[in-house]
């Protein structure tokens, strides 16, 4: 089976997972930016909650199924429409060979998942078929979908079937502006104390090239460093350091001017500051931000973060429970 692709959308890429143990390589996590939403809408298809899935940036695409399918989408209220006809989202439906399957304009949120019973069947590579397109591997011959695209289909598992919703509590939360937990350290102690405070109380803006790599955001005060010798091996701006790792999630300020949080496609390391990094509990959170919406830094502890990951974890773990049945 395979799916045609008529138009591209915005960005739509093949993600699942994650690529991970290759970071010391340089090579990144990549996989579903929100990585709830992902599995959501897996497990409404009966899928294997790690299958790879079509991930539809903005602007979502419009695909012939050649032969019937079960297809479930999640995430940004992005809502799908079969044959022109309006369908409902958080719910799995089936789909007729010869069906279009196209998206309405976006309400909310940046990113929605569209999930197909039996998985989008490309290729694994080290791991993973997701699509890193710095490196040009995985997913769909490494890159995003084009017209004339043909997408393979896995076989569906016993689990498939259409009428398998998602509970309103369960499904994401899509807010205009919203607060971003971050752990303070790494190169926090660079920046001036009226610079700490100016960052966690000012309101940031998404700016419009945000994307897989990293959310950069504007509209605060820039950020003072304290004054130094640049040590051999560093450039000359105050921001620069001798290169250094570069969590996921972290946030560095080039130039002190505008915060940029790297997400799943970030390269590994550079020559950036990093100030800190935000906690995983709420990545998913900044993937699904479209450009001029608004952020909150709030600075937490180690207990605090360590709480919304096992907070993170016991709401996935309800979505299992609710559509594992």
């Amino acid at each position: 089976m395979a799916i045609e692709v008529l138009k591209p959308g915005l960005a739509t890429t093949v993600q699942d997972a994650g690529r991970e143990g290759y970071y010391h390589l340089g090579i990144p996590l990549s996989g579903a930016l929100d990585q709830y939403s992902f599995r959501a809408a897996n497990l409404l298809v009966g899928n294997d909650e790690n299958a790879a899935v079509l991930e539809c940036t903005l602007l979502g695409p419009e695909l012939a199924f050649q032969q019937e399918a079960i297809v479930a989408v999640a995430g940004a209220d992005l809502q799908p429409k079969l044959n022109g006809a309006p369908m409902p989202a958080h719910e799995s439906f089936p789909v007729k060979k010869g069906d279009v399957l196209s998206f309405a304009f976006l309400k909310a949120g940046a990113r929605a998942y569209l999930a197909v019973a039996g998985g989008i069947d490309v290729p694994v590579v080290l791991g993973s078929r997701s699509t890193y397109g710095l490196g040009a591997f995985g997913g769909f011959t490494g890159r995003g979908l084009k017209p004339g695209d043909l997408l393979p289909v896995g076989k569906p598992g016993p689990g498939a079937r259409g009428g398998r919703s998602l509970a309103a509590a369960l499904r994401p939360v899509l807010r205009r502006e919203v607060e971003l937990r971050v752990m303070p350290g790494l190169y926090y102690h660079r920046i001036t104390e009226q610079s700490a405070r100016d960052f966690f109380e000012d309101v940031w803006s998404v700016a419009p090239e945000a994307d897989r790599i990293g959310y950069r955001y504007r509209h605060g005060r820039p950020l003072r460093w304290k004054e130094r010798k640049q040590p051999f091996g560093a450039g000359s701006d105050p921001s620069n350091i001798v290169d250094a790792g570069y969590p996921f999630g972290s946030i560095q300020v080039p130039g002190g001017l505008e915060p940029i949080v790297l997400h799943r496609d970030a390269v590994s390391g550079g020559g950036y500051a990093m100030i800190g990094t935000v906690i995983s509990a709420d990545m998913d959170v900044i993937a699904q931000m479209q450009p001029n919406n608004k952020a909150r830094f709030v600075s937490v502890d180690m207990e605090q973060a360590l709480q919304a990951r096992a907070d993170y974890r016991a709401r996935t773990d309800a979505l299992r429970a609710a559509l594992s049945s």
